[in-house]
């Protein structure tokens, strides 16, 4: 294995991803290791660990599988470097823009929740504190 790669459990450590989720994404074609060893094992690059990390970070926010996939199709087409029209381009950003949009109003909403989680632990602990 070439320092340029790295097998599934360092991934794993880096991503903070378990093994069976990072399986998981594959089965779902989110994520593609870049290679095989000659003994079979997957093996990944950087830009298969940034990839895990735009997943692991869409989870928490509420995004579906398909929504995911939808994100880096554009990301994706984006990225390969091929001659986009400017109409495609645009639909791309688009498409970006509106998750970005979604994923900043999910964490409105995170937040939200956050604060009023920590009021009610505020309100217990200050009850336990006059006991």
């Amino acid at each position: 294995m070439s320092s340029e790669t790295m097998q599934i459990g360092e991934v794993a450590a880096r991503t903070e991803l378990s093994l069976r989720t990072i399986r998981h994404y594959e089965d779902a074609g989110l994520v593609t290791p870049s290679a095989r060893s000659q003994g079979g094992f997957r093996l990944y690059t950087e830009s298969d660990v940034a990839r895990l990390m735009v997943i692991r970070r869409l989870q928490p926010l509420g995004f579906t599988l398909d929504e995911t996939r939808a994100l880096l199709d554009a990301m994706d087409r984006l990225d390969s470097g091929v001659h986009l029209l400017p109409r495609e381009r645009a639909r791309l950003l688009d498409r970006i823009r509106g998750f970005e949009q979604a994923a900043q109003h999910r964490v409105e909403d995170l937040r939200t929740q956050l604060n009023r989680a920590q009021e009610l632990a505020d309100t217990l602990a200050g009850r336990l504190a006059r006991r």
